[in-house]
């Protein structure tokens, strides 16, 4: 069951390199590419899955796992 418990808008994503929210059920990770941020995780299918910081937050995410 996924939870509904998400941060609110004015709740800042993390910036420092290698950190951890989660959005649908499932980890991303802040890289660093190319001198850009991006959020990377997989899709449902297990895909590799790269998400701007605007993707995430128009997704919804927390910076805890849903029970």
């Amino acid at each position: 069951m996924l939870s509904t418990e998400t941060a609110p808008e004015t709740d800042p994503l993390p910036t420092a390199p290698c950190s951890v929210v989660w959005s649908q059920g499932r980890p991303y990770v802040l890289e660093s590419a190319a001198g850009s941020l991006r959020w990377v995780g997989t899709d449902h299918l297990g895909r590799p899955l790269a998400l701007t910081c605007a993707d995430l937050r128009s997704r919804g995410w927390s910076h805890r796992r849903a029970n």
